[in-house]
């Protein structure tokens, strides 16, 4: 049931097809995707920005700030991902803070994007 680790992959552009146990980062295009931690297979779409992800990569590992929740898929899944490692939150979904839903919001945006530009 689900991925517990994330091998991350440096990419110019983002495959079509993804696999399900990577994490691919384009610095290029300032994104990050990955299919959900869940095993669901919905596309994960993180932008790398002051408001958006952090991104701290060694060359081996990876870990993202702030943590990832997919309130908008039906999974609802909520995680973190560090030193390539899948972290799930305890927090319930009926718990979620309405500030997580526009975070969704603009997660919506980037992944219309980035299937715009990818076409994925």
């Amino acid at each position: 049931m689900g991925v517990k680790k994330f091998e991350p992959l440096l990419v110019s552009r983002v495959p079509k097809e993804l696999e399900t146990d990577k994490i691919y980062i384009s610095l290029e295009c300032k994104v990050i995707i990955h299919l959900c931690a869940c095993g669901c297979g919905e596309k994960v779409v993180l932008p790398i920005d002051p408001d958006g992800w952090e991104i701290s990569y060694d060359g081996e590992s990876v870990t993202l700030k702030p943590s990832i929740g997919n309130f908008q898929f039906p999974c609802r899944s909520h995680y973190w991902i560090r030193n390539n490692k899948v972290e799930w939150a305890d927090m319930p979904p009926v718990q979620i803070p309405a500030t997580n839903m526009v975070s969704s919001k603009k997660q919506n945006f980037w992944q219309k994007l980035i299937k715009r530009l990818f076409k994925l």
